[in-house]
């Protein structure tokens, strides 16, 4: 991933917040059929490494697992908030109207050893662990010991678990850092403006610098 120093984030806590905010990344591969690509949720163990490890499944009929290369790293991409800038926000196109569109965003790049594990205990741990992680908002939580345990014991072997050792992170937050301030002030008004949830995120990340 191409990135400028002004859009670099190398800080680690902030890296891993983005991911934990945005679990539903794309892993990457490639194998002895090229490449490979699986959108799906990851959970962050933040200790386990100097990076961390990600923890999922995939499909068990997904032939991505059989064929991944273990001589290759593989790449997880994680998305944060992100949203079109108009050149009209900018101060600037009032001065010289020298400006142009552009996208602002956030990309997280996780690469690192990837391994598949089929044992029926540690599956059971990670879609447990899965299932905490999204339903503990909730009012009335869903638990895995919710279903038959001979229900769930069937639905284990349908999956094959992954667990990806981060060896390298490479942030980009395109968050305007690279226009005048008056110019950043505008896109945060006319952002805000819009009335958007993920608008405002951006919003809050541009002025955050």
């Amino acid at each position: 991933m191409y990135v400028p120093p002004h859009f670099r984030e190398d800080r680690l806590d902030v890296l891993h917040e983005a991911m934990a905010a945005a679990p539903f990344a794309s892993l990457v591969t490639i194998g002895t059929d090229g490449l490979d690509a699986t959108p799906l949720p990851l959970l962050l163990d933040p200790d386990a490494g100097p990076y961390g490890t990600l923890i999922g499944h995939v499909a068990r009929g997904n032939p991505q697992w059989r064929t991944a290369s273990a001589e290759h790293e593989a790449l997880a991409i994680f998305g944060g908030p992100d949203s079109y800038i108009t050149p009209s926000w900018y101060e600037t196109k009032r001065l010289t109207g020298k400006v142009v569109p552009t996208w602002n965003y956030v990309a997280i790049h996780a690469r690192g050893r990837l391994t598949f594990f089929e044992e029926a205990a540690p599956l059971l741990e990670v879609v447990r662990r899965l299932t905490e992680r999204h339903e503990s908002p909730r009012a009335a939580p869903w638990a895995v010991s919710d279903a038959p345990a001979d229900f769930i014991a069937g639905q284990l072997r349908g999956i094959v678990g992954l667990r990806l050792e981060i060896t390298a992170l490479t942030g980009k937050w395109k968050m305007s850092q690279n226009r005048a301030p008056a110019d950043r002030a505008g896109v945060v008004a006319g952002l805000r403006a819009d009335d958007d949830p993920l608008a405002a995120a951006v919003a809050d990340a541009v002025e955050r610098g």
